[in-house]
């Protein structure tokens, strides 16, 4: 399996890309990675490695890219003037496929999406991709949550499209076989939501009496960690904002629990005996676990990395893509959209 990185999108530079890509090697024998930069700063980031992970160096390939994308760099500038970057040059190598399976990158998320849709393009029939991520959910499950922020603005018939991106999503990496969706609003009653949201929800009925999948109707944002909802499809400005929040919140929580038992020499006690618990939980709402957010709808896997991930973060990032590529995503997307009547 190859896969290619852009290892100059990241806030926290190239070096926590880099060394985030070590430990995916390390910990995925079949595994080689293309890196895309300066090709003399690329090969000195190799050699700075610790030395628990300079022996994945044989499989971290550089690949000369001068360019960076800025972050404060738009769509359109990024089609006009950056094809030279590390992102475009990842995403050819993914479009010529010269044998690379995924792209993972940490840069700018409009300039990711914009390239993204023109090398290597969207599956027949989708007009724009959707950003998704898992979000940990009660009973040890989770709900894919999209758009997170390629779509600020979506019409009824983009939500439907989502929903479907979404199903396919649980259907093909998780194994479930009628994926629970919903759609995200004010209230669970007929009357709430703005008039796209509403028409959205009419075509949703629609598709899940067909057996496209089960559609739950409306729900409410705490209804995302339910448990109960597998894909809860929102426009991409809602989508963003409760991924944020959520990601707050979950480090928050940690942090609280943590304080209030050592507060006191009791709660210090009583700290020593919960750290493991402690532990796993810091573990499971940690969202450094669940970084990596899937560009959906592509003709090919795209995965976008928080920008300021540092080296555990992008090695997870890396992982979706690598998740991604063993259950041929597209693939299976394309089948179930060609589906949709």
């Amino acid at each position: 399996m190859r896969i290619a990185i852009d290892t100059m999108g990241g806030d926290r530079g190239s070096r926590a890309v880099i060394q985030g890509a070590a430990l995916a090697v390390r910990a995925v024998p079949a595994l080689t990675l293309e890196l895309f930069g300066p090709y003399r700063h690329v090969v000195a980031e190799l050699s700075r490695l610790p030395q628990p992970l300079a022996a994945a160096t044989s499989r971290l390939i550089p690949r000369d890219a001068g360019d960076a994308v800025p972050q404060c760099a738009t769509a359109a500038w990024a089609l006009r003037h950056g094809q030279d970057s590390s992102m475009a040059q990842m995403l050819d190598a993914l479009n010529e496929r010269r044998g690379v399976d995924a792209a993972v990158s940490a840069g700018n998320t409009a300039a990711l999406v914009a390239l993204s849709r023109r090398v290597p393009g969207t599956l027949p029939g989708i007009g724009r991709p959707a950003i998704s991520t898992a979000i940990p959910a009660r009973q040890q499950g989770q709900c894919y949550l999209l758009d997170l922020g390629a779509n600020v603005d979506s019409p009824a018939r983009r939500l439907v499209e989502f929903a479907f991106m979404g199903a396919a999503m649980a259907q093909s990496v998780d194994g479930i076989e009628t994926p629970r969706v919903a759609l995200l609003n004010v209230g669970a009653e007929a009357t709430k939501g703005s008039a796209g949201v509403r028409e959205a929800d009419a075509l949703l009925r629609g598709q899940a009496a067909r057996g496209a999948f089960a559609y739950s109707g409306y729900a409410e944002g705490g209804d995302i960690f339910s448990g109960d909802i597998d894909v809860m499809v929102c426009d991409g400005f809602v989508g963003n904002a409760v991924l944020k929040s959520s990601e707050g919140l979950a480090g928050m929580l940690v942090e609280r629990v943590q304080a209030a038992f050592e507060s006191r020499l009791r709660g210090r006690l009583a700290s020593l005996l919960a750290r493991p618990v402690l532990k796993r939980l810091k573990r499971e709402l940690d969202p450094v676990r669940y970084n990596g957010a899937s560009l959906l709808g592509l003709s090919r896997i795209v995965i976008k990395s928080h920008g300021g991930a540092q080296a555990e973060g992008f090695y997870y990032a890396i992982l979706r893509a690598v998740q991604e590529v063993e259950h041929d995503l597209p693939a299976r997307m394309a089948e179930r959209w060609q589906a949709v009547p």
